[in-house]
């Protein structure tokens, strides 16, 4: 250090190195001898008792042995051409973790591009450092980006509970750019991949996976698609009982869609009283809660029987959604019974949707995909950081 001075509200450090010092290539780390310097760069450092701090300090070029040329050397305290300093750097994207973009640039009085840089520098550092060869069980699910079926794919690790990888959209090329990028470093670890029934997906999966790798159909989108048809039936008979008894179903969806265990104590006084009503409605509940039962068994063989006599009683049920519905089933019958193989569901998935809506609701929104990207990845990836750094979170 040459010297410190208090100028244009600011704390300035002005740095030196020693002559005939060899230094380290910036490029592969050999120590080299100094050849010439470059102009005067001003990086900012992590403001002191609410002081900014700046870094004054010229590059020196060396002549590199091994890269056969000048090259800049390695500067300890800071990234190739960053203008920030590393401790400044994980400072503002420890912070960004917690808190809006737009609130940790005014915290530390910075533009809100200079967090964005910080964030992006975070992730780079993670992304390279990451190990996705010990990923066991994958989920797939799409989440939306904002109003307007605006969707992104995302696969998280079920076993981390962390996201590995994120794309904008949710069609066929989406999903095959992540087996592009992710798919040798899966293979010879990956034991499932879980996800919905979206065919392009399946599509996919069954083409970039090993045959060995079981693909299970989860549980709680399948559970979902038997409750749109039980609110489908309701939906039908409202209208069939407008004009008699108009008022017989009104204010009853959650009845027929709650589990009896969840009911109230009025919710459960009404369904009793509308079960001696022989309605339609009464019979899709009914067979919502058999199909209960599927999810209790252990092994393979008896959930297909069971899922077989299931399937009879919903398609002689004269029910056209509970027909509809055990026709998927039929339809993706084997992606169902591997649930019995490899007991994995997108639950977790699920958990991880709420906080990246958490993430976008806190920043008010993400004008682009990268920039979602790049939170996503910063906040749910579990990205690694090197270890001499201090943890702000």
């Amino acid at each position: 250090m040459v010297k410190v001075d208090y100028s244009d509200n600011q704390l300035n450090f002005y740095l030196d190195v020693h002559k005939r010092r060899r230094l380290p290539c910036g490029t592969c780390q050999t120590l080299a001898p100094q050849r010439d310097r470059l102009p005067q760069r001003q990086i900012k450092h992590v403001p002191l008792w609410g002081i900014p701090v700046m870094l004054h300090y010229r590059p020196v070029r060396v002549s590199c042995p091994k890269c056969g040329g000048p090259r800049v050397e390695d500067i300890p305290f800071t990234s190739g051409k960053s203008r920030m300093t590393n401790g400044l750097v994980w400072t503002l994207s420890s912070m960004a973790k917690l808190l809006p973009w737009q609130t940790v640039s005014q915290m530390f009085n910075v533009s809100w591009n200079t967090v964005q840089s910080a964030v992006k520098q975070a992730v780079d550092y993670g992304m390279k450092h990451r190990d996705t060869g010990k990923v066991i069980y994958i989920g797939i699910d799409e989440v939306s980006r904002r109003k307007g079926h605006t969707y992104m794919t995302v696969v998280y690790d079920l076993e981390e509970k962390r996201i590995l990888w994120s794309g904008q959209g949710r069609k066929k090329e989406t999903l095959e750019a992540f087996f592009k990028e992710h798919g040798n470093s899966l293979k010879g670890s990956l034991k499932a991949v879980c996800c919905d029934m979206w065919q392009s997906y399946i599509d996919v999966v069954k083409e970039h996976v090993d045959e060995d790798v079981v693909l299970v159909f989860d549980k709680f989108h399948i559970v979902q698609h038997l409750n749109q048809a039980v609110d489908e039936v309701r939906k039908q008979e409202a209208i069939t009982l407008k004009k008699d008894n108009p008022e017989l179903l009104k204010k009853t969806r959650y009845i027929w869609l709650k589990n009896p265990e969840n009911l109230t104590d009025k919710q459960r006084a009404r369904l009793g009283y509308l079960e001696k009503l022989n309605l339609k409605v009464n019979r899709a509940y009914l067979l919502k809660e058999s199909f209960r039962d599927f999810w209790d068994y252990r092994y393979p063989a008896a959930a297909k029987k069971y899922l077989a006599k299931w399937f009879w009683w919903a398609t002689h049920s004269r029910l056209e959604p509970l027909r509809d519905f055990a026709w998927m089933l039929r339809k993706h019958q084997q992606g169902i019974i591997n649930y019995f193989k490899c007991r994995v569901t997108n639950g977790v998935t699920e958990g991880m949707n709420n906080k990246v809506k958490t993430i976008v609701k806190r920043c008010y929104g993400f004008r682009t995909i990268p920039t979602l990207q790049l939170a996503l990845y910063h906040c749910l990836g579990k990205l690694p950081e090197p270890e001499n750094m201090h943890k702000f979170v």
